[in-house]
């Protein structure tokens, strides 16, 4: 059997508000919470489960999209006048990278985790 990533647990200081936001920006749906988590399916293996968290360490998740999408999420995160940037630790250059022959760039979400969106 191959392994596959089932569910993560990403920590908010509003799991609701966390969930509504990356669902808009990822062009996803979000159904409401489900039991004590707010939970969002990437695909059809994987859901990012939001859960409150009094304190957390930041994290990065980076998310491997189609071209199409790619051009759908940066469209959202300029529509909400996000910062993003080229690097992890340029994060607000309001540049894109094209590493590996690609594109790609990096936002924060409303608790600090930086997301990373790539193409390749």
């Amino acid at each position: 059997m191959t392994i596959v990533l089932d569910h993560t647990i990403v920590p908010a200081r509003d799991k609701e508000e966390s969930a509504r936001f990356f669902a808009r920006i990822f062009g996803l749906e979000y159904k409401g919470p489900v039991s004590h988590f707010a939970p969002v399916r990437i695909n059809d293996t994987l859901t990012i489960d939001f859960d409150n968290w009094d304190s957390f360490e930041r994290h990065h998740y980076a998310f491997k999209v189609s071209e199409a999408e790619f051009d759908g999420i940066f469209d959202r995160v300029r529509g909400e006048r996000l910062a993003y940037g080229s690097g992890p630790r340029s994060a607000e250059d309001m540049e894109i990278n094209h590493r590996h022959g690609g594109r790609g760039f990096y936002f924060r979400d409303p608790n600090g985790h930086l997301l990373e969106v790539l193409t390749a």
